[in-house]
């Protein structure tokens, strides 16, 4: 994986955690949690992929400076 992708893949996972973020404390979420006791699946999902996204950007980062 290059550079450019890895950065990419980096800057969408954190801006899938703060949109996560945000959606876990909107009026649905609350609603939701009120019911449930969780947020809604909508922020959950965002929150998770937003890691997985971070995590694999960040791999790649690494590898990519450890080969040049």
């Amino acid at each position: 994986m290059n550079k450019i992708v890895s950065l990419a893949t980096l800057a969408g996972g954190i801006l899938l955690i703060i949109f996560g973020v945000s959606a876990s404390k909107s009026f649905s979420s609350d609603i939701s949690r009120f019911f449930t006791g969780s947020p809604t699946d909508k922020a959950i999902w965002m929150l998770v992929c937003g890691a997985v996204a971070t995590v694999i950007g960040l791999v790649g980062l690494s590898r990519w400076s450890k080969g040049s």
